[in-house]
């Protein structure tokens, strides 16, 4: 069977990518750890600032590793087990993560920084400049 898009719209040229970013986002694994949120921090005419926050208590920011590749941002988290320690009761246990967002054209990832378990990442939007262009018609003749 095969699927109807939005995007397969013959009005709709070169919007592919759109379309399999979005799939992408749809088919993330949403298992709600390591919990976050995503602030808006400005919106103004020069594009829109977004910060994402996550909870990654007990690791260090050598245990992170914060990648962009093809409209994607991913964060992973990997710690290491304390193999030498004996635990009456270990509740903290070493886990690993990955979170990703998909981004937008014109999304930007800035600085990342790590303070009392909260893993902050600045994303921007930088709307590019509008422009009209008039396109010359040639006569074939």
């Amino acid at each position: 069977m095969s699927r109807v898009s939005f995007f397969s719209s013959p009005l709709l040229l070169g919007f592919e990518e759109v379309e399999r970013l979005i799939d992408r986002a749809a088919k993330a694994p949403s298992d709600g750890y390591p919990p976050y949120n995503i602030e808006r921090r400005s919106q103004n005419g020069a594009g829109e600032a977004l910060r994402i926050v996550i909870a990654v208590a007990g690791f260090t920011a050598e245990d992170l590793e914060i990648t962009v590749m093809d409209h994607q941002l991913q964060i992973k988290g990997r710690q290491q087990d304390e193999a030498q320690k004996e635990f009456l009761h270990q509740g903290i246990a070493a886990r690993q993560f990955s979170r990703s967002f998909v981004l937008a054209d014109g999304m930007e990832v800035g600085e990342a920084q790590l303070r009392n378990g909260l893993l902050t990442i600045d994303v921007q939007r930088v709307e590019p400049e509008r422009s009209v262009r008039r396109i010359t018609v040639k006569d074939a003749n």
